[in-house]
């Protein structure tokens, strides 16, 4: 008898510690507009974007939001509108839609000196050509020494990403003041690329961040019907969007390429179904520090949070941290003193997790 009560108190001692263990989702901020990034000025103070136009700051200590005047022409169409923010050395740098007139758009980077009342920007990039399309505008951003990466999407346009004298469907390398770096392809052994162009070949990339420990760049970008992917950023490489399908088909079903072939970057990870992978980060900070060099990457169709451990661009292992709690998942922004994670859903709110 004394045995099987022993067996019975280690079972729920043992389910009682995997609970007590699972990370905590606390709702901070609720009735957001479609919002779609968000950056922290300090440890209680954010900024937010609504695909509508609206800059907000966002008051963490007694949860107040208000919107901040600009002067930004953007154009919400389909997936595009006002996309990301990044806040960096008290100044505020944008990726939007921008309005070039008759339908037609570019994914656009602007910048301002930082003001809790009305920013002023100014484009520092504009992807070329405009096109008339509501569908994949990339639009991370990510600031590495003096420089800004910035991901364009392809337009929905396909072929175009294996265009370097086309923006769309590439990872862009300019300076924080829009010059462009002389030692960017272009300049090098890539001589038909415009000069602003990085890396070509990508899809939808909407995730992407610097890692502190390897000081590499890592991207998630959007596959078609399966086939998205989380890799590294790399000077003058092809990811082969629409050669490659990354695993995935059309939407019609019919083929698109072969998964990766010799001559293109191969991604660390490949998800086939589609999971639909959004933001990402490589994690720092003391309140998971046993997650610490992992990517956690953000989900729109599962609704996932998910830990992906790799080294030297080798794939480790894959942990779902949850999914189908909190919605449609946006954004993923690390709080730096503390560690704690902050999340954005397309469903219009902003939580924490914690231990």
């Amino acid at each position: 008898m004394k045995k099987i009560t022993l067996i019975i108190l280690v079972f729920f001692f043992q389910v009682f510690s995997i609970f007590a263990n699972e990370p905590k989702l606390y709702q901070i901020i609720n009735g957001l507009n479609s919002p779609w990034s968000l950056t922290f000025i300090d440890n209680n103070r954010i900024l937010l974007t609504e695909k509508s136009g609206n800059i907000l700051l966002v008051n963490l200590k007694n949860k107040k939001t208000r919107k901040i005047k600009h002067n930004l022409n953007i154009l919400e169409d389909g997936q595009g509108g006002l996309l990301e923010v990044l806040y960096y050395n008290n100044q505020v740098f944008v990726t939007y839609t921008e309005n070039r007139e008759k339908g037609n758009s570019s994914t656009s980077t602007a910048k301002a000196r930082f003001n809790d009342v009305e920013l002023i920007f100014q484009n520092i990039f504009r992807a070329e050509p405009p096109i008339n399309s509501g569908y994949h505008f990339g639009s991370r951003l990510v600031v590495k020494d003096d420089f800004i990466y910035i991901t364009v999407g392809e337009r929905g346009e396909g072929m175009i990403a294996q265009d370097p004298k086309k923006h769309p469907g590439s990872i862009i390398r300019i300076h924080l003041d829009g010059k462009i770096p002389k030692d960017n392809p272009k300049f090098k052994d890539k001589k038909d690329w415009l000069p602003e162009i990085y890396q070509i070949g990508v899809r939808n990339p909407q995730g992407m961040d610097l890692s502190p420990f390897d000081n590499k760049i890592y991207l998630t970008n959007h596959g078609a019907k399966g086939g998205d992917w989380f890799g590294e950023v790399k000077y003058g490489e092809n990811y082969g969007w629409k050669i490659l399908g990354w695993g995935g088909t059309n939407y019609t079903g019919t083929q698109i390429g072969p998964k990766w072939m010799a001559g293109f970057t191969k991604a660390i990870k490949y998800w086939v179904p589609s999971i639909a992978a959004s933001s990402m980060v490589i994690y720092k900070g003391e309140e998971f520090k046993e997650w610490n060099g992992d990517a956690l990457i953000t989900s729109l169709r599962d609704q996932s949070l998910r830990k992906i451990r790799f080294k030297d661009n080798n794939f480790i292992n894959e942990k779902i941290i949850f999914k189908d709690k909190i919605g449609r998942i946006r954004d993923i922004e690390i709080q730096e003193n503390t560690g704690k994670i902050f999340l954005l859903t397309d469903e219009g709110s902003i939580w924490r997790l914690e231990k």
